[in-house]
């Protein structure tokens, strides 16, 4: 793995987060992310722990970013692309493209021909149309019907775009029936950043129905692809969506009973895994009505840098304080603002803050999941750096880990 001689090594006993209050301290000034790629490790070792039976395919629309995708591609993961230029970013590293699925139920042409000649053999569908593309295209793939089964509550909703309704599915498949091609299994997701973890329980019952129904038709279904949902911030909990998973996989789909088991974590490996560190540039004093000062601040990122995750991801983000002045002034009400001259450039506020200064720093957390892959440089703003860090037994579990790859390919 090339990439690990750019992660810088952490002192016995330090944390990616004083590794973070040193480079601020050395007189840094633009916005600039730190990565502790020990926290990707972990993550990995936890889903292996309490999810045993579940083989994790990474989310790549996630955080596509090189040091992430090489980490993964070590510890073994698959990947789930939704693009030929995901896609080909995962095989340039030299996964397998059996490590591989395209979860894009609907593909541009160009894509799909360019998976069948990279032997990316395993692709999404769930409409008509798509199986005539693919019929015409790509007609020896290996066919994952996907199903629509929402939660309740989930930060991002997907049924609304993707997934034909239970009740039309064994109609979709036969209609692959009659064109000849070759469905293996079924896959759901439930909703990014899910908040109702029984919602998993009735998307496995509802596939267990149509791995049934299936049969009927002569498909011997093999695969099941549980998709994504499950949480990734700091205080966050895996504990409840493995206990119903693990629950139903047991009553519909044992072990030994043939079928192999993956789902698309994203932000459960990355989100907790980057802190952001920003400045503040420019503070502006506002009197209010009762005679009382608020105050805007002005960091140097925001919702068209690292916070498109506002937005798009439907984030809450939490501002730490980080002070370099001495000031300790009483608490007062504070917004804080992007470097564009978008006046809907808002990162968070009002809410109450130790009054800060120019050149002080707000810390945020979490902020690992669907940010950088959506940045971009409006009004010519630079998108913040990554700075990687681990420990020298991370370092040395990755070496082994590599070691270990280069002499089972030889």
């Amino acid at each position: 793995m090339e990439l690990i001689k750019e992660i810088a090594v952490l002192e016995s006993g330090r944390s990616a987060w004083q590794a973070m209050e040193q480079m601020i301290n050395s007189g840094i000034q633009d916005a600039f992310f730190v990565m502790d790629v020990g926290e990707i490790v972990r993550r990995h070792h936890e889903w292996k722990l309490k999810l045993p039976s579940v083989e994790p395919f990474y989310a790549v629309k996630c955080n596509d970013s090189p040091m992430v995708l090489e980490v993964l591609n070590a510890l073994g993961t698959g990947f789930d692309c939704a693009s030929e230029g995901e896609c080909a970013k995962v095989l340039a590293m030299g996964a397998d493209p059996s490590r591989i699925i395209f979860a894009n139920t609907v593909k541009p042409a160009s894509h799909i021909n360019f998976v069948a000649k990279a032997g990316v053999a395993t692709l999404t569908f769930d409409n008509e149309e798509e199986l005539y593309k693919i019929q015409a295209l790509y007609p020896s793939a290996k066919l994952v019907i996907r199903i629509r089964c929402d939660a309740s509550s989930a930060q991002c909703v997907l049924g609304m775009k993707f997934g034909v309704e239970v009740e039309d599915a064994f109609p979709l498949l036969e209609t692959a029936r009659a064109l000849g091609l070759d469905v293996v299994g079924v896959s759901f997701h439930v909703g990014s950043g899910c908040s109702d973890p029984p919602v998993f329980q009735r998307a496995i019952q509802a596939a267990r129905g149509l791995f049934d129904a299936a049969k009927r038709i002569g498909f011997e279904f093999t695969l099941l692809d549980i998709g994504g949902g499950f949480p990734g911030n700091k205080d966050s909990s895996l504990d409840n969506i493995a206990d119903v998973v693990n629950s139903a996989l047991k009553e519909f789909f044992p072990v030994g009973c043939g079928v192999r088991v993956i789902a698309e974590p994203g932000r459960f490996y990355v989100a907790s895994a980057y802190t952001l560190a920003t400045l503040i540039h420019s503070k502006r004093r506002v009197k209010n009505k009762d005679g009382t000062n608020s105050f805007m601040y002005y960091i140097n990122d925001g919702i068209y840098g690292s916070f498109n995750c506002l937005k798009y991801d439907h984030a809450v983000v939490k501002p730490i304080p980080l002070k370099r002045s001495k000031a300790n002034k009483e608490p007062a009400i504070g917004t804080i603002w992007g470097p564009t001259c978008d006046g809907e450039d808002q990162v968070t506020g009002p809410l109450m803050l130790p009054e800060m200064e120019i050149g002080d720093w707000f810390v945020f957390e979490n902020m690992g999941a669907y940010t950088l892959p959506i940045s971009c440089g409006f009004n010519g703003m630079p998108v913040p750096e990554v700075n990687a860090f681990a420990d020298e037994k991370t370092l040395l579990e990755l070496k082994n880990i590599t070691t270990l790859n280069k002499k089972n390919d030889l």
